[in-house]
C-alpha cells in the first residue's frame, strides 16, 4: 500500500508519474507538481473507490521529472500506450481514448483528433487522456506551425487562413496557375507538418536547432522580414515546451506557478547572495547586434513573476565607436541607471563570465548593490555574480532555472525584433530612451 512514506524526496516539479505493484503498472499520471499530485491521490483515495484501488494496490511510485508541462503530456500518453495500465483504461473519458491523426500519405497532410486509430496509412500519437488536452495540445502548436484540419478540399481557402492558422491553405495552393509558386508554397506547407511530427515524436531540440539555422540563414541574406516571423517562431516553440500550461486533470488543484518558480530561483541563489529574499522586480537584458549594423539592446522585467511588458525598454546603441557587445551592453546598463526607474531585486545578463564581470563594473561605479546572475549557452548554465564568478550547472526541470531561461529568451527576442525592425528600415517608435 502507498502512503506518505512513499513520496518523501519526490520534487514540485513537472512530470509523470507511475503507480506500480512490483514490476506491473497500475496507473500513469501527469502533473505540475509532482509532489502535491501525488498528495491529493492519497487524499482522494479516502473518498473514491477507483483512487482508492491504486492506493491500496500500488507498493512503489516512479516519477520522470520533465521541463514543462507540454513534455510531461507527450511522455504520458507514450507510457500510456506502451504499457497500458489498468486504471487508465478505465478512467478514460468516452468509448475510448483520443489520439491524434497525421493523414502523412496525403499530397496536403491533414491533423485532427481521432477516437481510433485505423488501420491506414496514418500517424497516430496518443492515447491522451481527455478531448481537452488534445485540442488544447493542437491549438497551441497550431499558432507556430499552422495546418489544414478541413478534410474536404473545396477551391476556396479555408475559414482559419484567415486567422494564420492554416497557412499556406491547401485549398489556395491548388488554385494556383504559377508552377513555382505551388512548388515553393506545398514545400512550406509540408515542411510545417514535418515540424509537427517531430515535436509530437518528443525530439523539440531538432526542431529548434533547425529553425535556428534558418534564422542565420535568412539574416546572412539580409531577409529581414522572413527572419522575424522566423524569430517569433523559436521564442513561441520555447514557449511552448518550456512554459505552456494546459489544462488540470482529475481534480489537480490550480498551482501558483509563478510563485513556485520565484521560490525555487530564490533557493538557488540564497548560498551566493544575502538580500535575495524579494525578488518582485527582475531586469533581464540582451544586445542584438550583427556586423556592427543597428545594434540594439533589451530591457525586459518580470513583476512577482509575470512578465511585465509595459516596463520593457529597448535601446538603440547611439556610440558608433562601440564595437563588441559587451561595450553595448555598458551603454545599455549606463542609460538605463541614470533614469529614475525603480530599482530591481536581480539583474539578469544574457552572457558569461565577461558579461557578468563588466556588469559589477557598471553597478559599482555607480555605487549601487544589486545581485547579478549570467546565462551562458550551450549548455545552459549560471554565472553567478560574486567572488570567482562560479559557474553552476541545474537540471532542465528546476523551475527557477526555467523561469531565469523563458526571461533570456524573452530578452532574445525583444532585442532582435527591434533589431531587425530598424535592419529592414521598418522604424518603430515607442517610449526610446
Amino acid at each position: 500500500m502507498i502512503d506518505t512514506g512513499n513520496l518523501k524526496g519526490i520534487p514540485s516539479t513537472y512530470g509523470v508519474y507511475l503507480f506500480k505493484n512490483g514490476k506491473k503498472i497500475l496507473y500513469i499520471g501527469k502533473s505540475v507538481n509532482l509532489s502535491a499530485r501525488l498528495r491529493s491521490h492519497l487524499q482522494n483515495a479516502k473518498l473514491d473507490n477507483k483512487e482508492a484501488a491504486i492506493v491500496q494496490l500500488g507498493d512503489k511510485i516512479e516519477y520522470y521529472q520533465t521541463e514543462s508541462e507540454f513534455s510531461a503530456l507527450l511522455l504520458e500518453s507514450k507510457l500510456i500506450k506502451k504499457y497500458k495500465p489498468k486504471y487508465n483504461l478505465r478512467w478514460k473519458d468516452d468509448k475510448s481514448y483520443l489520439y491524434i491523426k497525421i493523414t502523412v500519405s496525403d499530397d496536403y497532410p491533414k491533423i485532427y483528433l481521432s477516437r481510433k486509430p485505423e488501420k491506414d496509412r496514418s500517424q497516430y500519437f496518443g492515447p491522451f487522456s481527455s478531448v481537452r488536452s488534445g485540442e488544447d495540445i493542437l491549438r497551441s502548436i497550431r499558432k507556430i506551425f499552422p495546418f489544414c484540419s478541413q478534410k474536404k478540399r473545396t477551391k476556396k481557402a479555408c475559414f482559419y487562413s484567415k486567422l494564420n492558422l492554416c497557412n499556406p491553405c491547401p485549398n489556395a495552393i491548388d488554385s494556383i496557375n504559377d508552377k513555382v509558386k505551388k512548388r515553393e508554397l506545398k514545400k512550406i506547407y509540408r515542411s510545417n507538418i514535418r515540424k509537427i511530427l517531430t515535436v509530437l515524436e518528443g525530439k523539440k531540440n531538432k526542431v529548434i536547432d533547425e529553425l535556428n539555422d534558418k534564422l542565420k540563414t535568412l539574416t546572412k541574406e539580409r531577409d529581414y522580414e522572413q527572419a522575424l516571423i522566423i524569430r517569433n517562431k523559436i521564442f513561441g516553440f520555447r514557449h511552448l515546451v518550456m512554459e505552456k500550461k494546459f489544462v488540470n486533470f482529475e481534480g489537480e488543484d490550480t498551482i501558483n506557478k509563478s510563485q513556485i518558480m520565484l521560490t525555487d530561483l530564490q533557493k538557488i541563489l540564497s548560498p551566493y547572495f544575502t538580500i535575495i529574499n524579494n525578488l518582485h522586480r527582475i531586469e533581464c537584458y540582451d544586445i542584438s547586434n550583427i556586423n556592427q549594423k543597428q545594434a540594439t539592446g533589451s530591457m525586459v522585467v518580470l513583476t512577482d513573476g509575470q512578465m511585465d511588458k509595459s516596463q520593457y525598454k529597448r535601446f538603440k546603441i547611439k556610440n558608433m565607436k562601440l564595437r563588441s557587445d559587451i561595450e553595448m551592453l555598458g551603454e545599455v546598463l549606463h542609460r538605463r541607471l541614470k533614469n529614475n526607474w525603480l530599482l530591481p531585486q536581480l539583474i539578469i545578463i544574457d552572457g558569461g563570465l565577461p558579461q557578468v564581470r563588466y556588469t559589477l563594473l557598471q553597478l559599482a561605479d555607480l555605487k549601487l548593490t544589486i545581485p547579478v546572475i549570467g546565462i551562458a549557452k550551450k549548455p545552459d548554465r549560471l554565472v553567478v555574480g560574486v567572488n570567482n564568478l562560479p559557474t553552476v550547472r541545474l537540471p532542465l526541470n528546476s523551475p527557477g532555472f526555467n523561469l531565469i531561461r523563458l526571461i533570456r529568451d524573452e530578452s532574445h527576442r525583444f532585442a532582435k525584433k527591434y533589431h531587425l525592425l530598424l535592419r529592414s528600415k521598418k522604424i518603430f517608435r515607442p517610449s526610446l530612451v
